[in-house]
């Protein structure tokens, strides 16, 4: 059960915040609020780097009379207004985009992911997926509504600083310019390292993400099976590499920080005592110094800023990298461009035309081997066969999750390909053998199936379904809430439910994968008196290990290792002496001795 960081797609991982450039599909829509937030965040810049004139003349005017001196206070008053007003704006206008673009790129991911094949969830974790739409994307909120505007700031503060400080004093200004190389070599190679541990990083957080999802969701079996203390082992062994590796990553940034720090004002200090002795000599006025001070302290702070913000931009660009990578993974079913629409109504006929298929997770064994199948429409079919034959196959390639390496799925004589997954799956109904509950009302469970039903339909499909009774008894009845993945239902009336959904999806074709697996004796012949009734006006195909739920199946085909071994009616394939009267006399007569 060890874990390892998982990466979406192969491919190098990049060195440069230039990752970030993905990020601007998403910001392009709100250029507007871009840029008044732009305006905002020059302003105040602007502002910060007059302050500094106000106070050296406020300094040197000290004894121009009390009148001036008054006027200095409130133009100074002025621009401290204005600074606040402009800094309050500017926050508000970034902190919006951040959070539209966020949104959007939240809801990009979901939808992108939500639509890809079940090949896709063979490599890549649910529960990374989810560090991705949560973790990663508050990375890059933090860097659009914070970080990039402080930087910006900073950077704008940096250049007018500098140029402040060149007409303040040329002299003072060309030995600051000598700190600049020495700052900035340690910001950009250690910053380089920083981005590295910080994809690291994330990458283990997403692991985390993945083992506790799993593990949470399959609580029950974790706690029947008591590997508790295994689990909880192997979750804190995956946090514990996920903090050492975000302590690596803390240490650097911890360091490059100091060293940044260090030089910046160790440099300043040795600046300001040669302005001092400038002042000493009468070279240069008290108000020039403080001037110069103020633009010194303004220029370092926004070195210092830069240094510490480059570290979150790395970590945004490696966020935004591996959430491109969501965006741009390929799936191995595509829609066709120039889509064949399927006529109305639906006929239902269903032809496997010398199908052959193996799951990528096991290229060596043949799900499917050269199969041909026809179903006529409203025809009853039942697949059976051992564990793993390929029948559960047959159900996924008719459903187009999967496409054959060789051969045709049609339906109504056309390729599954030439048709859009949305249009053909609107005419199927699926009941699967691990009936999906979701943390909502069992009404809404229900409609699921159509969700334009209206309650009356519902009850409808219910009743039919056997599930009316034991749903009436429920604390609110249609309106009780069932619980994450319905743990407040049994096997079987989560599997009623399913049948029900099923029945009020009123589809052409019918699917049913092991449909009445979790019910009783009682529950069964009734469920299937309600798939009888249901099958009689659709093509219905049935998978089912139990062979007394096909008896009166139109035609009953029987793989084994992926190939059909026989075809027929029960008593046809009984009197056939093969695989299918071995399996029935298992099943029938397992009881009698």
């Amino acid at each position: 059960m060890a874990r390892q960081p998982k990466v979406i797609v192969d491919r190098p991982t990049t060195k440069r915040v230039g990752a970030l450039a993905a990020l601007w599909p998403f910001i392009r829509p709100y250029r507007m609020l871009l840029g008044a937030a732009l305006i905002a965040l020059v302003l105040t810049a602007s502002v910060s780097l007059v302050l500094p004139i106000a106070v050296r003349r406020v300094v040197d005017g000290f004894g121009d009379g009390s009148k001036l001196l008054d006027q200095y206070f409130g133009a100074a008053l002025f621009i401290v207004v204005a600074l606040a007003v402009g800094t309050g704006s500017r926050y508000y206008l970034i902190t919006r985009l951040g959070e539209r673009v966020v949104a959007d790129i939240r809801k990009a991911v979901f939808n992108r992911v939500m639509g890809m094949s079940p090949a896709f969830f063979e490599r890549v974790l649910t529960g990374e997926i989810i560090s991705r739409i949560t973790t990663d994307t508050t990375l890059i909120q933090s860097v659009i509504g914070s970080s990039v505007s402080i930087a910006l700031r900073n950077f704008l503060i940096l250049i007018g600083g500098m140029v402040m400080l060149l007409l303040t004093s040329a002299k003072l200004s060309g030995l600051v310019l000598l700190l600049v190389p020495v700052v900035i070599v340690p910001i950009i190679v250690m910053g380089r390292r920083l981005r590295i541990l910080s994809r690291e990083n994330q990458d283990w957080i997403a692991v985390s993400s993945g083992a506790a999802s799993e593990s949470l969701l399959s609580a029950q079996t974790v706690q029947a099976f008591t590997n508790e203390d295994r689990t909880r082992a192997e979750f804190g062994r995956v946090t514990d590499l996920s903090y050492v590796s975000a302590l690596r990553r803390v240490q650097t940034r911890a360091i490059m920080t100091m060293i940044v720090i260090f030089l910046i004002f160790s440099g300043v200090l040795g600046i300001l005592w040669i302005g001092a002795r400038d002042v000493y000599h009468q070279t240069m006025t008290i108000g020039e110094l403080v001037q110069f001070v103020i633009y010194a302290v303004l220029v370092a702070g926004a070195v210092g800023a830069l240094s510490e913000i480059w570290g979150e931009i790395q970590r945004a660009a490696g966020a935004t990298e591996r959430l491109a990578e969501l965006l741009a993974a390929e799936d191995t079913i595509t829609d066709p461009t120039q889509p064949v629409a399927l006529p109305r109504p639906v006929k239902g006929r269903i032809d496997f035309e010398r199908v052959t298929f193996h799951y990528p997770s096991r290229p060596d064994t043949s799900a499917l081997d050269d199969i041909s199948l026809a179903i006529e429409p409203g025809e009853t079919i039942a697949l059976v066969g051992p564990s793993g034959a390929g029948k559960t196959t047959v159900v996924q390639l008719i459903q187009r999750f999967w496409d054959p390496e060789t051969g045709t799925v049609r339906l109504d004589g056309i390729d599954l390909r030439d048709l859009t997954r949305d249009d053909f799956r609107q005419a199927i109904a699926l009941v699967p053998q691990d009936p999906v509950i979701f943390a909502a009302t069992a009404r809404e469970n229900i409609r699921f199936g159509r969700p334009a039903a209206s309650d009356a339909e519902v009850e409808a499909a219910a009743r039919a379904a056997h599930a009316h009774d034991f749903l009436m008894e429920l604390p609110e009845g249609y309106d009780s809430y069932v619980g994450e993945r319905g743990v407040m239902l049994s096997g079987g009336q989560k599997q009623r439910i399913a049948i029900a959904r099923a029945i009020l999806r009123d589809a052409p074709i019918l699917l049913l994968d092991e449909a009445t697996s979790a019910l009783d004796a009682e529950s069964e012949r009734l469920v299937q008196a309600a798939v009888d009734d249901l099958a009689r006006t659709r093509t219905t195909i049935i998978v089912a290990h139990r062979l007394a739920t096909v008896k009166k199946a139109d035609r009953i085909v029987v793989f084994d290792h992926g190939r059909i071994v026989a075809q027929g009616r029960h008593d046809e394939l009984v009197a056939q002496d093969g695989l299918y009267a071995r399996l029935a006399r298992l099943q029938f007569t397992a009881g009698a001795n």
